[in-house]
């Protein structure tokens, strides 16, 4: 065996573990600072002495039912604008439907360009009050980003390699599912990321459509002026919002072709 077999082999060899080690390096403080700021508001709301009011807002069982809820509504709402968007964005970027991209993502816009809290209010007086309201009006406000990602993403896929896929004998349908789309991931992934801290962020208005979520938690320490209750919801919601950012980023960086590295 020659040197120059033996070194691409240990090259080739140490890629994985050096690709780990680099999600490592890129992904690991987060956690650490969820973590600090979680106990951090834990410890302090366990040095006070709380009211009813307060210990029925922030008793345990509470607490997850209402973060359960908001989990639970956030994590729909990605997967239908997931399902809706991409699907949309592919069709509108093959050759017959292109024309029509700039009037969908006009009318995308409109949704995330009108005021949450008036979509949401506008949606329950014509659709009632409720979870599939609300998964509606959120769908509409955090389309956009994986609408407008899937397109850029997929066009600007190198058209050179589109063509070589095509020159040895690949389907349009193989092209798309194995050029296009995988050299789009990334692309389409921080528009994922995007809607998903958008979806987890807007899911606090949709308390007032009686969908549940840590959006109740504000509410009340606003209106009761109850400050322990108050903090605890902010810092639960942007802790799930940044959670579900890094998972993201981690997903992300697994799916992201090697070569893109």
């Amino acid at each position: 065996m020659s040197v120059g077999t033996l070194g691409s082999g240990q090259l080739a060899d140490a890629a994985p573990p050096s690709r780990w080690r680099g999600l490592l390096r890129r992904h690991a403080t987060m956690p650490l600072v969820l973590a600090a700021a979680l106990l951090t508001t834990y410890l302090w709301v366990s040095s006070l002495a709380l009211d009813d009011i307060e210990r029925r807002s922030l008793n345990a069982g509470q607490l997850f039912r209402v973060t359960g809820q908001h989990v639970s509504i956030s994590a729909m709402t990605t997967l239908l604008v997931v399902v809706i968007a991409v699907s949309a964005g592919v069709l509108l970027t093959r050759p017959a439907l292109r024309w029509l991209a700039p009037f969908v993502t006009a009318l995308a816009n409109v949704g995330q360009a009108m005021p949450a809290i008036g979509l949401l209010v506008l949606l329950s007086i014509w659709l009632g009050i409720g979870t599939g309201t609300a998964l509606i009006g959120l769908v509409a406000y955090a389309v956009l980003p994986v609408l407008r990602n899937t397109i850029v993403g997929i066009n600007e896929v190198d058209r050179h390699l589109i063509e070589a896929g095509r020159g040895i004998g690949m389907s349009p349908l193989a092209v798309l599912l194995r050029v296009e789309l995988p050299l789009a991931v990334p692309v389409i992934l921080a528009g994922v990321r995007t809607a998903l801290v958008l979806a987890v962020g807007v899911a606090t208005l949709a308390t007032f459509i009686d969908a549940g979520g840590l959006g109740g938690l504000i509410v009340t320490g606003i209106k009761l002026q109850r400050d322990p209750v108050l903090i605890t919801g902010a810092v639960l919601t942007a802790a799930l919002a940044l959670t579900l950012d890094w998972l993201g980023g981690v997903i992300a960086d697994l799916l992201r072709p090697p070569g893109l590295d």
